[in-house]
């Protein structure tokens, strides 16, 4: 009896930037490097489980990587089943469902019956069988009616959304055998999961929670996609989250960046290997005064970073800062030396004191200790007050 090889992968939110930057050329390395495994290990199947765009309206440039990718899988004579995640759009997915048939690569976009392609079978390069049952994202107000959103309780609504999912689960595994490797693919969150911190919280949590108990018992393996932390889930069967191969924001900067070799006979519990994926940069947070940041810039190489200055806003920080660290992408004040909130109203005896005394009361409320702020602002009163009295004189 020989094994069933399968890569899980799940989450690669191609075109998604950062702070503003583009990392699509980033995305291209990573995705890359999950072909390049999926060669070498010689799997039988690649499930995608679903995300594979950040947005429901990716780009040309996001579409044909993502295009190049999957196409290179299907080359390396993998089977490649890919769904829908809350990020992508399940109507192109279907749309495109006959092309990429025929390219080798099996498109689930919308939930389907097992009849209908719910339900997706192939044989291991070494002959055995087996099944995949795939359930793309399902958005809560296709599972719960209208008239139920109105009239039931938020909590009614969680427990209708885990009913319509379990009866979903139900009817896609019936057609499980007992001479194959079962599978489940789906994309949503599975109480008692560790968010990654990248996951679009209104579609990850209460109404789209649903128990490890959804599975069936003779699943072999149940792969997911949709919380970017790489885990293992308790429960009866072996329930993974690939995690995201690339972290996508710096709430992620401390996950860890795999792909999943899962392998299986019939009759045997599948094994699980984590495969790391190290091509993307790594994001980091880092925190000290100016002078201390300009002491650990030989250290940071490449890596993407947060920078907390523990100094009182000033004018031209952020630009010494970002002199000094070039891949900074988010510059912000520690909070300990960050102003409290207050009104910018003058203390008092406001009528008897002059513009540059009221501006630099209201630095003093913002925590702005900046002469150069100041003489600024004087230029600018004076050049406001040439330039009225120069249209008073000639009205």
């Amino acid at each position: 009896m020989s094994t069933v090889r399968v890569l899980h992968t799940a989450d690669w939110h191609v075109g998604k930037s950062l702070k503003g930057l583009s990392r699509l050329d980033e995305q291209e390395r990573v995705l890359r490097e999950i072909v390049r495994i999926t060669r070498e290990q010689e799997v039988d199947a690649v499930l995608v489980a679903g995300d594979l765009y950040d947005s429901a309206a990716p780009s040309a440039a996001a579409q044909r990587l993502v295009v190049r990718t999957l196409m290179a899988l299907a080359r390396t004579e993998a089977q490649v089943v890919v769904i829908a995640g809350n990020h992508d759009h399940a109507a192109t997915f279907d749309a495109y469902r006959p092309f990429a048939g025929a390219a080798g690569v099996t498109l689930v976009g919308s939930v389907r019956t097992a009849e209908t392609g719910g339900l997706v079978e192939f044989t291991s390069r070494g002959g055995e069988r087996a099944t995949v049952a795939v359930l793309p994202f399902l958005f809560q107000r296709y599972a719960v009616r209208a008239a139920e959103l109105v009239a039931q309780s938020p909590a009614e609504n969680t427990s209708t959304y885990d009913q319509h999912v379990r009866s979903l689960v139900r009817a896609l595994t019936a057609g499980f055998r007992t001479d194959a490797v079962n599978l489940v693919m789906a994309h949503l969150t599975v109480l008692g999961g560790a968010f990654g911190g990248g996951e679009r919280a209104a579609q990850s949590i209460f109404e789209y929670s649903v128990p490890a108990a959804v599975f069936p018992t003779d699943a072999h393996y149940v792969a997911l996609g949709h919380l970017h932390r790489r885990q293992a889930l308790a429960a009866p069967m072996p329930v993974h989250y690939s995690g995201a191969p690339l972290a996508v924001d710096f709430g992620e900067q401390d996950n860890t960046s795999a792909v999943l070799l899962v392998e299986a006979t019939p009759t045997t519990p599948a094994r699980v290997t984590d495969i790391p994926i190290t091509a993307g940069r790594r994001l980091r947070t880092v925190h000290g005064t100016v002078a201390e940041l300009a002491g650990m810039s030989g250290a940071l190489g490449d890596d993407l970073l947060r920078v907390v200055v523990r100094e009182r806003a000033r004018a031209g920080l952020r630009e010494d800062v970002t002199e000094l660290l070039p891949n900074a992408l988010e510059v912000r004040i520690d909070p300990e030396f960050a102003a409290s909130v207050t009104g910018s109203r003058p203390s008092s005896g406001g009528a008897d004191r002059s513009p540059g005394e009221l501006f630099h009361e209201y630095l003093g409320t913002r925590a702005v200790d900046d002469r150069r702020v100041e003489e600024l602002f004087a230029r600018l009163h004076d050049r406001v007050g040439e330039l009225s009295l120069g249209t008073v004189e000639g009205a």
